[in-house]
């Protein structure tokens, strides 16, 4: 293996030659790479099991002629009560969206008051299923009009699923950005305190962006096949990607800094760092894509995504450090280390010295006292498993409180749960209709219902 990659990379024509080609590859990768963001998946559906039932109920609603509808459900909440006038304000508000109503929007229900008399709720269905930019819009143009209407001791926010997938979007519609930015932060710092080269940073860089703008192109391929990818999940596998690769470039460049001051020529200490590093390369990048594919297994589709697009990341990365790093550190040649450079018979080229080998010394030393230490460090680091819980809700999804969150929040003060978003049912008999809706209606918690005919036959399901 280690004959076969030295073959690849290591040569003055070589070092260039691949150099090359992987400016090719990320050259024709670059149209495919920039629609990788616009292919993520955005509808919520889409993250669920294929055989779930409110994934197979969400398909049979595309049939009915308001197709899949995502309600955004304003909430008004006075401090005490509803005043008369708080009343009519609300009514003139839903008569308002009904007489002007926002793209995409349906019928918006009349006011909803809650049994302690302090709030309201006012639902407007929007068909906006997979389009995330008529979503934030509709949803940004009622909390416009309902945000008008706010007065002191007189709240008004706008949430629901509605106004939870505007917020999540408007989260993640930059994430990928802001992930990159703080990974290719943290490389360099990391880089410059290693090498404390000032120059040096910009060749294990060069690798990690390479495979990193092959994964966007690869991660298009696999979109296009039906894998699904959101942005949190894109997010994920470009940061894994920097991270196996400055770790590959750091085991790489380790060995090659110690053949340097071994050996004259840069292409023999390539060589033989290729033969030590490579093998632990090979085998880290190879055990952990094949415990990425296992999260394939995964029944949530999202998740089920991650594994594939990771993996390739990971294998991307692997080599990149194995081809397209070993040119550039031969094209760097020593002058990269810049100002520290390594020559030949320079301390450092005997491995029995230095602060790890004193610290593999004191290992060697007491190794029962190290062992059971590092045990019970890392007992008590992982004491908190005792009380960690994921019975974790939509707001937790969020580090902050966006408006989402905060008229969910008056929501639960004065409704029960599930108030906020609807439950569909779809009866695919006329005859069950009343059937059905008696028995909803025994429902303990079950408040109020409508019904609407599919668009294939009036009258045949109703919801």
């Amino acid at each position: 293996m280690t004959s076969v990659l030295s073959a690849i990379s290591v040569g003055s024509r070589r070092r260039w030659l691949v150099f090359g080609v992987a400016l090719v590859l990320v050259a024709l990768a670059a149209p495919f790479g920039t629609k990788f963001q616009d292919a993520q998946q955005k509808d919520p559906s889409a993250f669920l099991p294929g055989g779930a039932e409110s994934v197979r109920s969400l398909d049979q609603q595309r049939r009915f002629p308001s197709g899949a509808e995502t309600p955004a459900v304003t909430v008004f909440q006075r401090d005490g009560r509803l005043t008369a006038a708080d009343r009519q304000a609300i009514a003139a508000f839903a008569d308002r969206l009904n007489a002007d109503p926002v793209a995409h929007s349906h019928q918006t229900s009349p006011p909803l008051p809650s049994g302690d008399g302090t709030s309201a709720l006012v639902v407007t269905p929007l068909a906006v299923s997979g389009d995330a930019g008529a979503l934030t819009s509709a949803v940004d143009e009622i909390r416009s009009r309902a945000h008008a209407e706010r007065k002191p001791g007189f709240q008004v926010e706008v949430s629901g699923p509605a106004g939870y997938s505007t917020d999540a979007i408007k989260v993640f519609s930059g994430i990928n950005t802001t992930l990159f930015a703080a990974a290719l932060v943290l490389v360099l710092v990391l880089l410059v305190l290693i090498y404390r080269s000032p120059v040096f940073w910009i060749i294990p860089i060069l690798s990690v962006v390479a495979a990193e703008q092959l994964l966007r192109a690869a991660g298009y391929a696999l979109t296009e096949v039906g894998v699904t990818v959101n942005g949190q999940t894109a997010g994920i596998a470009l940061i894994l990607v920097f991270g196996a690769g400055t770790d590959y470039a750091l085991l790489l460049v380790a060995r090659y800094r110690e053949e340097l001051r071994r050996n004259e020529s840069t292409y023999q200490a390539m060589r033989l760092a290729l033969a030590g590093a490579a093998p632990a390369i090979v085998a880290s990048g190879g055990t952990v894509v094949a415990a990425l594919l296992v999260v394939t297994l995964a029944e949530v589709n999202s998740t089920a995504g991650l594994g594939p697009l990771s993996a390739v990341g990971v294998g991307l990365a692997a080599i990149s450090s194995l081809t397209l790093l070993p040119a550039l550190l031969l094209i760097g040649g020593r002058r990269a280390f810049w100002p520290f450079v390594p020559h030949t018979g320079d301390a450092g080229a005997d491995p029995t010295h230095g602060w790890w080998r004193r610290l593999g010394d004191r290992i060697a030393q007491r190794p029962r006292a190290t062992w059971s230490g590092s045990l019970a460090v890392l007992l008590i680091l992982a004491a908190g498993l005792v009380t960690f819980s994921t019975d974790l809700t939509t707001a937790d999804s969020f580090r902050g409180e966006p408006e989402a969150v905060r008229g969910q929040q008056l929501i639960s003060q004065s409704f029960p749960a599930g108030s906020n978003a609807p439950t569909v049912v779809i009866v695919p008999d006329d005859a069950r209709i009343a059937a059905v809706a008696r028995a909803a209606a025994g429902v303990p918690v079950s408040r109020r219902f409508r019904h609407a005919p599919s668009r294939d036959r009036p009258g045949r399901s109703s919801r």
